[in-house]
């Protein structure tokens, strides 16, 4: 009886997971506009399972600041302003100078070889979906890219702030990238400088793509 039970608990906590990575997904593609409101029982036909593990994706992203929770109606796509766009990539900036810290290079000293390649492996894929103008395949690498960059200092609460942030700063920048007929040289293509600084322990250097970066970022609201 308990072994079924903790069975049961597993496998709607890995719906419940799927069903929020699904929608986020959608969110970041822009396909759920800002405002756009739903209710569990839309997503639940829609995917065709039970309300519990769809109400509790829907709280788990309601958690993340991408949706907002509408009483007694259901949830509805969180708007972020271009007042936000810019407070988000200030605290982005703030936790990045955060990793590249005067202990960022020892951090880089002890990260094993392999995890330096997959990070190299990653900004190369995002630069190339960048070039080409590919925005679906831009966003997945982009934030592998730094899930994996910010990992170095062994710090989780550093990795899921970043992460949160940067899904939240795609969610507006979409829709406006999505108004460009032709993506190609609008999109930041630095990854892969950044990452070879990286390898290099040039943090100067790193700093530096990083303000470029943001500065690139931020033209996207003027």
């Amino acid at each position: 009886m308990a072994a079924g039970g903790d069975s049961s608990v597993i496998r709607r906590s890995t719906l419940r997971q799927q069903i929020a990575d699904a929608l986020r997904d959608e969110l970041l593609a822009g396909r759920l506009p800002s405002g756009h409101p739903f209710t569990v029982k839309e997503i639940a036909d829609q995917y065709g399972v039970s309300a519990t593990p769809v109400r509790e994706a829907l709280l788990d992203l309601s958690a993340q600041g991408l949706l907002d929770v509408e009483q007694h109606r259901g949830f509805k796509v969180h708007a972020f302003t271009a007042g936000d766009f810019r407070a988000m990539v200030e605290a982005r900036t703030l936790i990045i100078e955060g990793i590249f810290r005067s202990d960022a290079d020892r951090a880089l000293r002890a990260t094993p070889g392999q995890v330096l390649i997959s990070i190299r492996r990653r900004a190369e894929e995002a630069e190339r979906a960048a070039r080409a103008g590919d925005l679906d395949v831009l966003i997945g690498y982009d934030l592998r890219f730094w899930r994996e960059l910010s990992s170095i200092v062994n710090n989780p609460y550093i990795s899921d702030f970043l992460d949160r942030i940067r899904v939240q700063t795609w969610m507006f920048a979409v829709p406006l990238l999505r108004r460009e007929d032709d993506l190609k040289g609008h999109l930041w293509q630095g990854h892969s400088a950044l990452a070879d600084a990286l390898v290099r322990h040039d943090l100067p250097a790193a700093q530096r793509l990083i303000a470029e970066y943001n500065e690139h970022s931020l033209a996207l609201v003027r």
